[in-house]
This record gives structure tokens, C-alpha cells and sequence, in this order.
């Protein structure tokens, strides 16, 4: 799958975003190893730290039904009724959550193309 088909995705799992809170509305689209796809959105809480991030939705959906091979992500985010048009990069959280499953080059892409995870997160949590 290319880039723009992922990204495409991520854009329409954000018109499913419940962010009442932030009106930040968040679509990722997670490309697995074996060619699945699993799209996310962020879902807020008016207790803010129980929401989840779209980025998280996706790989949480994706290791639930056991799928834990990814090979790109996809991450488009804006305010509400604006057309996404600059990175949204993830948070800090999202990054810690991909670095348990992908390697430093894992690609991430976003308004302005392909970048790595090693950019984001040059150094990772480890036990």
C-alpha cells in the first residue's frame, strides 16, 4: 500500500474522532507486516487522562486480535473542520507504544511525508 492510500485512511478513521474536549480530532492508519490495516482515532474523556490517542487505538486494535508485525503508520490530525496540512506528530506516550513493537526505522508518515521513529523518539524506555 502507498502512502497516500494509508494516509487517505488515516484521514477518514479521524471523522470517527470524539474529541469534545480539545476539538483536536486525530485518524491513524496502522499497515501491519501480513498487509492488514487498523485505524484509529482519539477518544477523549472529560477525565482528559483516560482518553486515548488515535496511534494508540490503531496498534491496541491490531495487538488485541494479534497482530504485532507494522510496517508504516499513517497520522493525520486538526482542529475540527479544518483539512489536515501540517504534521501532527505524535505524543510522547504514542511514540513509547510504537517503540515496544517496531524498530527505529519504523515509518511514520504525516502531512509532510516519511519521516523514521528514531526521529521522535531517539532514545527509548527499556526495562
Amino acid at each position: 500500500m502507498d502512502q497516500k492510500a494509508l494516509m487517505q485512511l488515516a484521514e477518514k478513521a479521524r471523522e470517527s474522532a470524539y474529541c469534545s474536549y480539545s476539538g483536536f480530532a486525530v485518524g491513524a492508519a496502522l499497515l501491519t507486516a501480513d498487509g492488514s490495516i487498523y485505524t484509529g482515532c482519539n477518544v477523549e474523556n472529560a477525565s482528559y487522562s483516560l482518553g486515548c490517542c488515535a496511534e494508540r487505538t490503531a496498534i491496541f486494535k491490531a495487538v488485541s486480535e494479534g497482530n504485532r508485525e507494522f510496517t508504516a503508520i499513517a497520522i493525520c490530525g486538526a482542529p475540527v473542520g479544518q483539512v489536515p496540512a501540517t504534521p501532527c506528530i505524535p505524543c510522547g506516550a504514542c511514540l513509547q507504544v510504537m517503540a515496544e513493537f517496531c524498530g527505529d526505522e519504523f515509518p511514520v508518515i504525516l502531512a509532510d511525508g516519511e519521516h523514521v521513529l528514531s526521529e521522535f523518539l531517539p532514545k527509548r524506555f527499556a526495562l
